[in-house]
């Protein structure tokens, strides 16, 4: 049985939990308490994060890694272009949410709010949770800008673009940090992205101490 190593509330476990469900590969869910770097994790993957993938007598660390790997042994459907050029701006578009994304609102709303938590490692900082509730608005306008022009983010198909940025966002909307009135575009493309088969284990993910809010699991919000 392939087996996922993850964290429920991750944006990269998430990441590549919808690609394996899009690609129709079942998957044994492992929740793993990455921060304890226990003796066995960390043999798994020395780098000492998740998510870890298990698959064809392979083990596979890094979600981007991870990905590019299923896009190469299950081509489809495919998720990422036939064209060089605009399989360049998936990627980019996917380091765009991974990198910037994550470092300029993931970190300072999730991991403030939540990771610490769990962790044990005290309360949120209020200047970085301020200062990623003011950031996420640029994301959300650009993201719109990027609808106007296009049907998906990366192009006129669904791409693995659209997997990362859903990944980071379901993570903020689970606790509420999403304003998915700023921007129609935006919201409407969450809608069909969240409304696919693929996406309905992220939906039903309940992380103890943080209860869903009600829109949450509601495809039409």
């Amino acid at each position: 049985m392939n087996r996922l190593y993850h964290a429920p509330l991750s944006p990269f476990c998430r990441k590549v939990r919808l690609v394996l469900a899009e690609k129709k590969v079942e998957v044994e869910l492992v929740e793993e308490r990455y921060w304890e770097q226990s003796a066995d994790f960390m043999q798994r993957n020395p780098a000492g994060k998740v998510p870890i993938l298990k698959i064809d007598s392979q083990t596979l660390s890094e979600s981007q890694a991870i990905c590019e790997y299923l896009e190469e042994v299950i081509p489809e459907p495919a998720l990422l272009p036939k064209k060089p050029e605009d399989r360049a701006e998936v990627r980019r578009l996917v380091f765009w949410f991974d990198d910037k994304f994550h470092q300029e609102v993931t970190s300072r709303l999730l991991y403030e709010r939540v990771n610490k938590k769990i962790m044990g490692q005290g309360y949120p900082e209020s200047r970085n949770v301020k200062l990623g509730a003011q950031k996420i608005k640029y994301h959300i306008d650009y993201m719109g800008w990027l609808l106007d022009q296009r049907r998906w983010l990366g192009g006129d198909q669904l791409s693995l673009a659209d997997f990362t940025a859903a990944a980071h966002f379901s993570c903020l909307d689970y606790i509420r940090d999403v304003d998915w009135n700023r921007n129609a575009n935006v919201k409407d493309w969450y809608a069909k992205i969240k409304s696919r088969p693929a996406f309905r284990s992220i939906l039903a993910d309940q992380v103890p101490g943080f209860i869903q809010p009600p829109h949450y699991a509601d495809l039409d919000f």
